[in-house]
């Protein structure tokens, strides 16, 4: 089973339990003593998500506070937005859901309680495929031990050199799982574009020793904000050009949007980044696909394979032409 695609690969980020909006936000309702995000649902009817719990219980820190609106949907289970935001994301161009719920505790049993109740309710809405997304091992295998595989392969996110990881490249197989692997060494996270490539390098190795297959990999080189760093942009983009040139077959991708984290006008800085990133190799995006809808970038790279000559007589191009036409 493979992932049906027209060139470019796209991993919605948008359930994640880290993702929060600002209080102050213009995206707030209030309304009678409470607080929310409105949306609307499946059927058309405007609803809102209730946020007034995830507020801080003194007023004046409500303009700064962050609130975890994700979080909160996951605790007061509510499905109808779950739903909404499973499909929007599916609707903008993502071929594969991400799931983390991390932030929900830090408590392991109960991380996996929460991985579990999100699997099954996500997979009760979509046959997508679904990404188990979690910093620990047990977490994600206790969302594959609920995963419906007659529904979709699972894709795991993500393996890497750290001490506990490595078990995750024996369960990607026997689940038949997409394995992600990202940049992290042993003693933390990448400094350069050299230790990115060497941290993958040797993370492929224990791949090939596990047989995962080529196609079923996806290399994380570990997107860091530029708000942090400004040579942290060309330590992502340098790396991905070296892993492209070596491994041809596999998928690159990384965690797009984290490169405008704290910056303004964030959709500017992650359509370039992102393009930059095609540009250095990359056939696969993680980011929010409503902020930065995936279909530009999916004719950008066709495009730029046609003009420098990676797409033979343009086959790939026209083939995408004619399906838009049909």
């Amino acid at each position: 089973m493979t992932i049906e695609h027209q060139g470019l690969i796209v991993i919605g980020e948008n359930l994640n339990a880290t993702r929060k909006i600002k209080g102050s936000s213009p995206r707030i309702l209030k309304e009678d003593g409470r607080r929310g995000l409105p949306y609307t649902d499946l059927s058309g009817t405007k609803r809102v998500l209730d946020l007034t719990a995830a507020f801080p219980e003194d007023p004046k820190e409500h303009a700064n506070a962050m609130i975890p609106y994700v979080a909160q949907c996951f605790r007061d289970k509510d499905l109808r937005y779950l739903e909404w935001q499973v499909h929007s994301q599916l609707k903008a161009g993502a071929h594969i859901i991400d799931l983390c719920v991390d932030e929900m505790s830090p408590y392991p049993e109960e991380r996996m309680e929460w991985i579990r109740w999100v699997v099954k309710a996500v997979q009760a809405m979509t046959g997508a495929i679904l990404s188990i997304d979690s910093s620990d091992p047990l977490t994600i295998e206790a969302g594959l031990k609920v995963h419906d595989g007659k529904k979709s392969r699972p894709f795991i996110n993500s393996v890497n050199l750290e001490e506990g990881r490595s078990v995750l490249h024996a369960v990607a197989k026997e689940h038949g799982a997409y394995l992600a692997g990202n940049a992290s060494g042993r003693s933390g996270m990448p400094y350069s574009a050299q230790e990115r490539v060497d941290n993958l390098v040797e993370l492929s190795k224990q791949m090939d020793a596990h047989g995962i297959p080529m196609e079923d990999r996806f290399l994380d080189a570990l997107v860091f904000p530029v708000g942090a760093g400004p040579e942290y942009g060309m330590h992502y983009l340098d790396a991905v050009r070296h892993l492209r040139e070596m491994f041809p077959e596999v998928h690159l991708f990384g965690g797009h949007s984290n490169v405008s984290f704290g910056l303004p006008n964030r959709k500017v800085l992650n359509d370039a980044f992102i393009i930059l990133s095609i540009l250095a190799g990359c056939d696969t995006v993680m980011a929010d696909p409503l902020m930065n809808p995936p279909r530009e970038y999916l004719e950008f790279r066709l495009a730029a394979e046609a003009l420098t000559g990676k797409d033979d007589y343009s086959m790939n191009y026209l083939a995408y032409h004619r399906s838009q036409q049909a």
